[in-house]
């Protein structure tokens, strides 16, 4: 068995921890940027026994370095969106067939076979950009759904499309898109749930997640909104069916570490910057720490609470409370 099929075979903590250790000691020896990080520690790798020891990499060092350990020549580059004057992010995917077993697995868990489901997605300022790891996603699985599409600025359209499809569906959209939607046109919708990506970036205020999501769901006539968590710079998503409550698959897990001290990892339900484990970013760096803040809670789910002081505005992070 390869490692990609491990990764998605994963069942039990004992097979995660397992293939977290492989994997990081491969990476610890391979991805150069980590390799120093974890030089600059006094770290042995070989050292490390337990999931809890491994050091997490600042996401910051995707802006800076070249975080790669694949054998060939990447199949892609995803960047980051970023403001003017702002450096985006670069991750190279080594394989696209894994980014998109990761994206599709984890749809299937929790939202069941994309061709029951139709995907209209709104999602402007990525679409005006190359690069965006969220439009591949959505291009693919609004392949295999069989039904929707992509919609820039024409609302009355995309509005006549979903009224006309049959199909429940999912409208998928930046923050400012699905506000901008709430607003001109208030539209209730029938079978559909409402997904956003985060994202005001400057078009629209920013007001708490809670105050955000009554708009919506007042305008739309729905009871939820769900969110999708993912970055440039990883390779897995984790959704959230309301209440900004997220759930990763099976082969990503988060914790909390202390703000002001990076490399202490916190109790589930203490409130810290998050750390992310994603055993699918296996060709980059399987062990990140974000610049998001939250809350880990015992079932494994976690809540975002905004931005960490200091950290760069990302178009696809939730909003700053």
């Amino acid at each position: 068995m390869n490692n990609q099929d491990k990764i998605f075979q994963i069942s039990t903590d004992e097979a995660f921890e397992h293939l977290a250790l492989e994997i990081f000691r491969d990476q610890a020896r391979r991805t150069p940027p980590y390799r120093q990080y974890i030089s600059e520690l006094g770290i042995d790798p070989m050292q490390v026994g337990t999931l809890r020891e491994i050091p997490f990499m600042p996401i910051s060092l995707f802006k800076t370095h070249e975080v790669y350990c694949g054998d060939e020549a990447p199949e892609a580059v995803f960047t980051s969106s970023a403001t003017t004057g702002m450096t985006s992010s670069r991750h190279p995917m080594r394989s696209l067939a894994l980014y998109e077993r990761a994206f599709t697995e984890a749809f299937r868990a929790f939202y069941g076979d994309p061709g029951k489901l139709s995907l209209y997605a709104l999602l402007p300022n990525y679409l005006r950009r190359k690069g965006s790891s969220l439009v591949y996603m959505a291009d693919r699985l609004i392949r295999a759904c069989g039904s929707g599409g992509f919609y820039l600025d024409d609302h009355e359209r995309l509005l006549k499309d979903m009224a006309a499809d049959p199909k429940p569906k999912i409208l998928l959209g930046v923050s400012y898109a699905l506000w901008d939607l709430a607003e001109e046109y208030a539209p209730k919708l029938k079978n559909t749930i409402v997904m956003e990506t985060g994202g005001m970036k400057g078009y629209r205020e920013e007001i708490s997640k809670e105050a955000f999501h009554k708009i919506l769901c007042d305008a739309f006539g729905v009871e939820e909104i769900h969110s999708e968590y993912g970055m440039a710079e990883l390779t897995s998503q984790a959704y959230s069916h309301g209440r900004n409550r997220f759930y990763c698959p099976r082969w990503m897990q988060v914790v909390t570490r202390d703000i002001n001290d990076p490399f202490a990892l916190l109790d589930k339900e203490e409130r810290g910057g998050l750390n992310i484990i994603d055993l699918a970013n296996r060709w980059s760096c399987a062990f990140i720490q974000t610049e998001d803040a939250g809350i880990v809670h015992r079932d494994g789910s976690f809540e975002i609470e905004g931005r960490i002081a200091h950290s760069d505005i990302r178009g696809c992070n939730l909003l700053v409370q």
